[in-house]
């Protein structure tokens, strides 16, 4: 039960992945926190870029990603899920066609200016 002194209860949101449009990056929904799909073609890469006032989850949901975080890279296939700093570099590309979703949460220890 909420009173007059709760803050206000946002309304639940559902969405479907194939519905949305745009590639290769997708917003899922608007405000916070961002939430991403990523459709890469097989061979198709992201430039290496930053979130630094973001940590990020990435699910891989369909095929296999090559994902190069700072000096490390890494293979995710579907199914994989990994959380990491977006204060870094970041340069995913398709090992196959893929699909992931990303959400990217603001930062609990800074300002947010992303």
């Amino acid at each position: 039960m909420t009173t007059a002194d709760d803050p206000p209860i946002t309304p639940t949101e559902k969405r479907t992945l194939e519905d949305l449009d745009g590639t290769p990056h997708a917003r899922l929904f608007e405000g916070e926190p961002k939430t991403i799909r990523l459709t890469l073609a097989e061979g198709d890469g992201v430039a290496a870029h930053q979130h630094p006032d973001r940590e990020i989850v990435l699910h891989v949901l369909e095929g296999r990603l090559a994902v190069t975080l700072g000096d490390e890279s890494h293979e995710l296939d579907a199914g994989d899920v990994v959380r990491f700093d977006g204060a870094q570099d970041i340069a995913p590309k398709a090992l196959t066609d893929a699909t992931a979703l990303l959400v990217l949460a603001k930062r609990a220890d800074g300002p947010n200016t992303d």
